[in-house]
């Protein structure tokens, strides 16, 4: 096998152990979407959906209307997961009557029952000794399972409090309009997030004009994720508050992190409600301290990103996140403690990426219909250089500065290559990826 199927295989295997990844070749597998619509679907951050995308490598392309789709790879692999997750079928087997030949040994048979029964006697003892070990064990595993539970419910024993301060004092539902009910409650440690314990609570709020669902994820007992999503009424029937709420977006999401503040008092809460009063006079890319606004509107959409930035590094996944439409609140994240920061230091500039991806193109090479690609020609320009934060292999929670170079070839080459992507760390200069890909 070359080293290009190996990379390939080993994209694979890797998107089937990630949650997220997973959800887009099944979402693709489907039909083709666009950016947007995945966004939408999988209710994560744009950096993050970036960040997935990278990752998946040859298994996803994108046609000339901008919708993604399924390579072969990619549909390779989605056969595979639901291969992995079908349960096999067990058929019974049964046995053939013995031929009339053999009935003259059926003596012998009962000879030797009579010799088994006899020595199964003597065995008696043990085997109950043997069943009493095993009951002991079998007591002893339903405890460590208990206490085992019991370990994840203590962990996340307020969570459940925490979402009904979520609800009622930071976003000010008026519960007493809406029969509210808990829908469900699952605790899971999650060992693709370094074995953090996860709570997600799922509510239903029905009223005559209207209904919701509200979900609420903890991780580690703290705050990570709340989504709202109106399933019957219309925009015209939005929630019910206990106060009124600001029609101007910036405002209300002051207003709401202020009262987040307040009911769960994290430390870093001090410089973003400082930085979202500033916002009000001085507008977007606004900075104080280590906290950094990026706020953006499309339609009847509206997106307020507050991110960790140092020495002009804008580190996205450590932020806090809204999205409102129609100016009313639909998904709140806040990822600030889920990520550490493993290096601020940018030593590669933008133009120095450049020029780093491109040597570490001259000696690459791909394998396409059996045939080795060698030889191909790198344009100049244009060249597109996009600069993000993300995590190292071995660490999934600490953020390093990081270059996503794309060079353009002079042509489509067999494979249907026609660009090379190189990923390179802007504190080292090393070279941390380079695969080839498809028209876009």
């Amino acid at each position: 096998m070359s080293d290009s199927e190996e990379e390939i295989y080993s994209v694979m295997f890797s998107s089937l152990r990630h949650s997220a990844r997973r959800k887009i070749l099944r979402m693709l597998s489907e039909r083709k979407v666009t950016y947007s619509q995945m966004l939408e679907e999988l209710g994560i951050t744009s950096s993050h959906l970036t960040y997935h995308l990278e990752n998946l490598g040859d298994l996803v392309l994108k046609d000339e209307s901008g919708r993604y789709e399924l390579s072969s790879f990619g549909k390779a692999a989605v056969t595979m997961m639901r291969g992995a997750e079908e349960v096999p079928d067990t058929r019974s087997k049964h046995f053939s009557a013995l031929p009339l030949r053999w009935k003259s040994l059926y003596a012998f048979f009962i000879i030797a029952v009579v010799l088994l029964a006899s020595i199964s006697v003597i065995q008696v003892s043990s085997f109950n000794n043997l069943s009493s070990d095993f009951s002991s064990l079998q007591k002893d595993y339903v405890d460590v399972v208990d206490q085992n539970r019991q370990l994840l419910l203590s962990n996340t024993s307020n969570d459940a409090d925490q979402a009904r301060v979520l609800i009622h004092n930071v976003l000010q539902i008026d519960t007493s309009k809406y029969q509210l009910n808990l829908k469900g409650d699952t605790v899971q440690r999650r060992a693709d997030l370094g074995g953090a314990i996860e709570e997600i609570l799922q509510y239903s709020l029905v009223n005559n004009a209207s209904r919701f669902d509200l979900t609420v994820r903890f991780r580690n007992g703290h705050f990570s994720l709340l989504q709202i999503n109106q399933l019957e009424g219309s925009p015209n029937f939005p929630l019910v508050y206990t106060q009124p709420q600001p029609t101007e977006v910036i405002q209300a999401c002051q207003g709401l992190l202020d009262r987040y503040k307040i009911a769960f008092n994290d430390s870093y809460m001090d410089q973003i409600s400082t930085l979202m009063a500033l916002a009000k006079t001085n507008g977007n890319g606004q900075t104080f301290g280590d906290a950094k606004l990026q706020f953006s509107a499309y339609d009847d959409y509206a997106d307020v990103l507050l991110m960790y930035s140092r020495n002009g590094a804008d580190f996205q996944a450590k932020s806090l996140h809204l999205s409102y439409q129609n100016k009313v609140l639909t998904e709140f994240s806040d990822d600030w403690l889920s990520f550490k920061i493993g290096s601020t230091q940018i030593d590669i500039s933008k133009d120095q990426a450049v020029l780093i991806a491109k040597n570490a193109a001259k000696s690459y090479s791909w394998t396409a219909n059996g045939t080795k690609v060698s030889s191909f020609q790198i344009l100049d320009n244009p060249v597109s250089a996009q600069f993000y934060p993300k995590p190292s292999d071995t660490d999934l929670f600490t953020l390093y500065p990081y270059w996503y170079v794309t060079l353009y070839l002079d042509k489509t080459y067999s494979g249907g290559v026609s660009q090379i992507a190189v990923g390179v760390w802007a504190d080292s200069g090393q070279v941390a990826s380079i695969q080839a890909l498809g028209a876009s």
